[in-house]
């Protein structure tokens, strides 16, 4: 599986480079603390995976709190079909602390 750090992903967002980022933290979690990315919690990716379907063509990069969740996803849209999934390394608290120190860190 690929990974990427967080100084990419800025890099990539930063030049408005064509991705997807999802966010597969709960709901809850988003509140705390998000960089904007879509939110479709882990348990509920296999049954919305439909609502990021024109996305197929671009490369997903999943995140989480710390890269674990978003591992699980990345196998489940590999599984779906979506050849370019990349893995946030570290999470948004690795976003946190590395990029954004005003995000919380939980």
């Amino acid at each position: 599986m690929k990974e990427i750090n967080v100084d990419e992903l800025k890099k990539k967002l930063d030049a408005k480079e064509d991705v997807f980022v999802l966010d597969v933290r709960e709901q809850h979690e988003y509140e705390l603390s998000n960089i904007g990315a879509e939110l479709i919690p882990l348990d509920q990716l296999s049954e919305r995976v439909d609502e990021i379907e024109q996305h197929k063509h671009k490369e997903v990069i999943v995140m989480c709190r710390s890269g674990g969740r978003s591992a699980r996803a990345c196998q489940v849209l590999q599984g779906e079909g979506f050849e370019n999934v990349t893995n946030l390394a570290g999470g948004i608290n690795a976003w946190a602390r590395e990029i954004d120190p005003t995000l919380p860190v939980y």
